[in-house]
């Protein structure tokens, strides 16, 4: 069965009532399009955000995540709930202001029929809405069209969230337990201010450093590694993705300049911090769970870091280098190196480190040439295992 979600937006900010909870700045975005982008990687092919008054905030949230594919529309009323939302589908139901750990989206996408996500009822799950005597509604519900539709009917101007949970309670919903510790480490909880969101966002990126994708060659060995460590702090700070990727190009064009004038090993030093950069930025869009750009933006830093060795070698040999690169860092990017290992995968920064060496050794044409070979075994690997 397909799946779509409801999201909540109408509650303010404790610390500033003309403030939105939806709106609070989280992982990189609004708190609202971090929750819609769970939805969607749980499963949810459509979003609906249930919301009070419709603010530039709110439309600028929609505005991007409909940029990004991801199928979203502000809902105002009741009536406008019952028109819009999915007769054949299930939803997944988000409180206003929830936090709730990925695992949990992914738990409640996959299971059929009504379904809780709660708490013991404890010091650390007050913040929650109690259902009984002995738990609390965790902020997420798997709910069916028949439950949904069959409450809609009787809302009025209830809290749609809230009579939606009390209804599946009183139907036997399946409940999925939360560990105590996922709430003591604020992997599920309820954000009411700016300063507890911040709180919060260092959790689920600790929580998620181990998550990066596979690279390959020292992507994968070295600037991924880094990546991971230094990810979450510029996350913290509140760097954009997009600016981090500006930089690193800017950085990589730079590196250019001491190519040409002769001094090779400079320019690859300060074109592998480029690439560590453009790292960095990919870790800002997952730990943001936006998904890491496969098109040309992606491709510049090493494009220009290629351009640096076509300039640095001056010979047909490095032109031929550049193009193998090339080819096996497309494949690389775009996860089509089959079963290669990461050793066996000849990246861009793995052949800047083998040059920066063989700069500094004053080697750099026996360098070139290990490399083109290199390069040919990488791609004969790739080739090979292709199908294994």
């Amino acid at each position: 069965m397909s799946l779509a979600a409801i999201l909540s937006a109408s509650r303010t900010v404790a610390e500033s009532p003309g403030a939105m909870r939806a709106s609070l700045h989280f992982a990189g975005q609004t708190l609202i399009e971090y929750q819609a982008r769970q939805a969607a990687q749980a499963g949810a092919d459509r979003v609906l955000i249930l919301v009070g008054t419709i603010t530039p905030q709110l439309s600028q949230a929609v505005d991007r995540l409909s940029a990004e594919g991801i199928a979203v529309a502000l809902v105002r009323d009741m009536v406008s709930m019952v028109r819009d939302a999915p007769r054949d589908s299930d939803v997944l139901l988000v409180a206003d202001g929830a936090v709730i750990a990925q695992a949990h989206f992914n738990a409640l996408g996959s299971v059929e029929g009504d379904a809780l996500l709660v708490a013991d009822d404890s010091r650390a799950s007050a913040p929650f809405e109690r259902i009984d005597a002995g738990q609390r509604w965790a902020g997420l519900a798997r709910i069916t069209p028949a439950l949904l539709f069959g409450t809609l009917d009787m809302i009025g101007d209830w809290d749609m969230a809230l009579t939606l949970v009390r209804a599946a309670v009183q139907r036997g919903a399946r409940r999925v337990t939360v560990p105590q510790d996922d709430l003591l480490e604020g992997r599920v909880t309820i954000v009411e201010s700016q300063q507890q969101a911040d709180l919060v966002a260092q959790a689920v990126t600790a929580a998620g450093a181990g998550g990066a994708r596979r690279r390959g060659g020292a992507e994968h060995y070295l600037l991924a590694p880094l990546a991971r460590i230094i990810g979450p702090s510029l996350m913290r700070m509140q760097v954009p993705a997009l600016q981090v990727r500006i930089g690193a190009i800017a950085l990589a064009a730079i590196a250019l300049v001491p190519v040409e004038l002769g001094w090779p090993t400079t320019g690859f030093l300060i074109l592998l911090f480029a690439l560590l950069l453009a790292e960095c930025s990919d870790r800002l869009d997952e730990l943001a769970l936006r998904g890491a750009p496969a098109g040309w933006i992606a491709f510049c830093t090493p494009g220009l870091a290629l351009l640096g060795v076509v300039l640095a070698g001056g010979t047909p040999l490095a032109m031929d280098l550049a193009l193998m690169l090339g080819i096996v860092g497309v494949a690389d990017r775009w996860r089509r190196t089959g079963r290669a290992r990461p050793w066996m995968i000849f990246t861009p920064a793995t052949a800047l480190l083998l040059l920066t060496v063989a700069g500094a050794g004053g080697v750099l044409a026996l360098g070139i040439r290990a490399a083109m070979l290199l390069a040919i075994a990488s791609v004969a690997a790739l080739l090979l295992r292709r199908n294994e």
